[in-house]
């Protein structure tokens, strides 16, 4: 049995998955499966898969079904207890496998492993910020607060995170009905961590491209099934730092909404945050109409071209 089954879920990712099985294969750590879920595919994706020859690689063809369903596929096929994401576009250091296996030796009892990552554009290198954990490549341990931890980036990012199978027998896997890519890995992140705690490895050995072709377009919002941050609200009241994290994924959305004219839905995810839970450049952009809020953006990307982050988080 591998240590680690690694789990791709491939759609139309031709110009990326080589590159993505590629730092897969160059691990240090070697002891692993690679299980690739072909979405249906309508380009040449699975011609780049199985061009690529290693034992390791399976290849799995289905019907397209959305992301959340082919992981979920791939964790049926997998053989090992210790299942490890990377989507068909993203790209680990050659140290990932062995960051993820020295913090589950060091911390056996977690639900959730996550490494830091960095945010690639173009040639350009993003750091990601997490609140409250310290700022050194060394430090590894189980975070305190997971949601505190994620009020700036995720500590939990797919591309990055081991969770055991075990995990999922008892929280569940991808929820199928939210769909193209609305929020299916922070669902099941907040699952894992109001039931399990969560360790983490501040060395970034994970890097998310953020190409044109890895984002989904505006166009795409009204189609896309949100996840349903309600069902956490029981669980919040007791919890001020879940109810900021909901509170934080329901600005996301709702800007997202603003941005496609959708006033209805923003309105209503608005509603719905306490206020105290936003900072001022937060609150400023739920004032935005569409036109200023495409704006701002555009004016972030340039900054983010030049490596210069901008955030609403911080």
């Amino acid at each position: 049995m591998p240590f680690f089954s690694i789990i791709i879920p491939l759609y139309n990712k031709e110009r990326h998955i080589k590159a993505t099985l590629e730092s897969a294969l160059a691990q240090t750590f070697q002891d692993y499966e690679i299980i690739v879920v072909n979405d249906g595919s309508t380009d040449g994706s699975k011609i780049v898969v199985d061009s690529i020859k290693d034992a390791r690689i399976k290849l799995f063809n289905i019907q397209n079904q959305g992301v959340s369903h082919a992981r979920n596929y791939g964790i049926k096929k997998a053989n090992s207890e210790l299942l490890v994401f990377l989507d068909a576009d993203d790209l680990w250091k050659t140290n990932h496998l062995e960051n993820l296996k020295t913090l589950f030796m060091s911390f056996p009892n977690c639900g959730l492993y996550a490494a830091a990552y960095l945010q690639k554009k173009d040639n350009v290198y993003i750091p990601s910020i997490y609140n409250k954990i310290l700022n050194t490549t060394s430090w590894m341990g189980i975070v305190e607060n997971y949601f505190e931890s994620c009020f700036i980036n995720s500590i939990a990012w797919t591309s990055a995170v081991m969770v055991p199978k075990s995990t999922l027998e008892m929280v569940g896997n991808f929820n199928e009905n939210i769909t193209l890519g609305a929020g299916e890995d922070t669902d099941l992140w907040i699952r894992i961590a109001l039931k399990y705690p969560v360790a983490f490895s501040n060395n970034a050995t994970a890097i998310y491209n953020l190409h044109s072709d890895n984002r989904i377009s505006n166009s795409n919002t009204n189609l896309r099934s949100f996840i349903n941050l309600d069902v956490y609200e029981d669980e919040a009241k007791s919890d001020a730092s879940l109810k900021k994290y909901l509170d934080l994924n329901r600005f996301s959305i709702a800007i997202q909404y603003k941005l496609v004219g959708n006033h209805e839905k923003a309105k209503l995810l608005i509603g719905k945050i306490h206020a105290t839970n936003l900072n001022t450049k937060q609150r400023l952009l739920l004032k935005m109409n569409g036109a200023a809020l495409r704006a701002a953006l555009k004016v972030k990307n340039e900054f983010q071209n030049l490596g210069i982050p901008l955030s609403s988080f911080r």
